[in-house]
């Protein structure tokens, strides 16, 4: 991380810890007891530093469109405002925060701050040990409450359609932490990550296991012994597992040698002689009325097929006089199209002897105007001028498109240092 010379002049043998770019060559260089902004030379301003004391006893902040600024309030001795760019605001929001915790001993000195949120007036900051919650207006002030993983117990969510809570078991108590539902997995995860951190857990069910009440334990290994005895179930059931078949309600019927005597499958006909009768008249029944519709289509059939031989005689005649009268038809077309050709070709030959015609008096006319003498000066001269005048204006338009591009140039760095807070 490159520091430039007048920042490391500034900074009394201490270390940066964080640095945040606020665009361009300017930043933002945290140390343990400061804050510094670095501005580059630029056309507002010259190359300058500027330092802020972590012994604030609230920060404030304010957000606008392009630029937003950072307050620090120390009490009696008054106020202290820097501007960053809206963009880089929460980026450069962290390390200020973690040093004002730092100096004001929430944190340890060798505790880190993982990450910092801000929902409207409830401010969020988790570190390698402890989660701080503070609800206010002020980012931070000296009315907050933290919860240290040590006494940390359990981690829970209670989700909702708009807002949800994060629940922390804290010495025995819920504490909930109320956190927008689209953010709530987020800060769930960030704060179990740190949790499992501290205690050395690779997994929350580790962590939960090692931190359950002994009370639940035992029952827990109560439930389990009880599953695993198998007298209980044998108690709870005498009846189950005795290997005894349920008597049948309708045993098989039994002959004279004491084999199951089998249900005849169907009934012949010879066991009803009744029905058998009624199916011998019906079938005699059918035979007759068969009979009687064969003797009654015969003339009919007759009939029909006279009606056809004479139907096809008279096609057969149709035909016959429709292929004649088709011959003469044929002949005729080729006598029109024969009348045709012969009318086409004559006015082809006709319009072929007009154009030529019109042809020749046009070369007769362009003839007689080149005859005549006649040749257009010579343009060479305005062509050279022609030449010269573009040549001009050309390098009139690239000089005018350099000095526009500078100027867009000015322009840009102007508002890049106007938005970087200047």
């Amino acid at each position: 991380m490159s520091v430039p010379a007048i920042v490391q002049s500034r900074l009394n043998g201490e270390q940066v810890a964080a640095r945040v770019s606020l665009g361009g060559e300017d930043g933002l260089y945290v140390t343990k007891t400061r804050t510094l902004i670095y501005r580059a030379d630029g056309l507002l301003s010259d190359e300058s530093v500027e330092e802020y004391s972590h012994d604030a006893e609230r920060i404030e902040i304010s957000e606008g469109r392009r630029k937003s600024s950072v307050t620090l309030d120390y009490g009696i001795d008054g106020q202290e405002k820097f501007k960053v760019p809206s963009n880089r605001l929460y980026e450069a929001l962290h390390p200020v925060l973690a040093g004002v915790l730092n100096a004001a001993d929430v944190t340890g000195p060798d505790e880190t701050v993982k990450q910092t949120y801000q929902f409207s007036e409830l401010t969020l900051v988790i570190t390698s040990e402890r989660v701080v919650k503070h609800v206010g207006a002020a980012v931070w002030d000296e009315d907050y409450e933290e919860f240290h993983f040590a006494d940390v117990t359990a981690l829970d969510v209670e989700e909702g359609s708009v807002s949800s809570q994060i629940i922390i078991e804290s010495a025995g108590r819920p504490q909930r932490i109320k956190t927008p539902s689209d953010q709530t997995r987020e800060v769930r995860e960030r704060i179990e990550r740190a949790l499992l951190e501290y205690h050395g857990a690779s997994s929350y069910e580790e962590f939960a296991r090692e931190h359950a009440d002994p009370d639940d334990h035992a029952d827990a290994e109560g439930e389990a012994s009880a599953d695993s005895d198998p007298d209980a179930d044998e108690e709870a059931d005498p009846l189950a597992g005795g290997g005894v078949d349920p008597i049948d309600a309708n045993p098989p019927e039994l002959d004279e040698n004491g084999a199951i005597v089998e249900e005849e499958a169907s009934v012949t006909t010879a066991d009803r002689p009744d029905d058998a009768e009624s199916v011998s008249a019906a079938e005699a029944s059918d035979a007759a009325a068969k009979a009687a519709a064969a003797s009654a289509s015969a003339p009919e059939s007759t009939e029909s097929a006279e009606r056809a031989e004479r139907a096809d005689s008279e096609s057969a005649r149709s035909q016959t006089d429709q292929s004649g009268d088709s011959d003469e038809a044929a002949l005729t077309a080729d006598a029109a199209d024969t009348t045709d050709t012969e009318d086409t070709a004559d006015a082809a030959d006709a319009s072929g002897a007009a154009t030529a015609a019109n042809a020749s008096a046009e070369t007769t006319d362009s003839d007689g105007f080149a005859d005549s003498g006649f040749e257009p000066a010579s343009s060479e001269l305005e062509r050279d001028t022609t030449e010269a005048q573009l040549e001009a204006l050309t390098e009139a338009v690239q000089h005018q498109n350099e000095l526009l591009a500078e100027q867009q140039r000015t322009l840009q760095k102007l508002i890049d240092e106007l938005s970087r807070g200047r």
